[in-house]
């Protein structure tokens, strides 16, 4: 009788741990939001490439964006990065704060952690080109 309760409890204590791990494993994937968005890279404009890697190692992935007047960026989200302006134009960007027009000067620098999406369209007259460093 006793080797029976004892191997009852061993599988009730073996159930409870499979189970918990389980409700831990699910709640863990929950939490991981990937977006259905592709990241800058992969976003491009009526099929065409916008950005193309400079350098990609463990460390960083640093892109080189080109958009020429009246060329833009389909809707994308973006990981933490740094951005350097190049050479500068017109967008009009549109986001989940709206759409708005900006200049953005040569040699102008941000940092984002992070955006949720955006779409821009270069409305300006000269081709602008960005510099995209993203750490991994």
């Amino acid at each position: 009788m006793k080797k029976n309760m004892r191997k009852t409890r061993s599988l009730d204590l073996k159930s409870t741990v499979s189970f918990m791990f389980l409700c831990l494993s699910i709640m863990m994937l929950s939490c991981t939001q990937q977006s259905s968005l592709p990241d800058p890279l992969e976003a491009g404009w009526n099929g065409d490439d916008i950005c193309v890697v400079l350098e990609e190692n463990e460390m960083i992935r640093s892109l080189k964006c080109t958009f020429p007047p009246g060329i833009g960026h389909e809707r994308h989200y973006h990981s933490a990065h740094f951005g350097y302006t190049l050479q500068g134009s017109k967008f009009q960007i549109t986001d989940t704060n709206g759409t708005k027009e900006i200049d953005v000067p040569t040699g102008s620098s941000f940092y984002n952690e992070h955006i949720e999406w955006h779409e821009v369209l270069n409305i300006g007259t000269d081709t602008a080109v960005f510099l995209i460093i993203e750490p991994k």
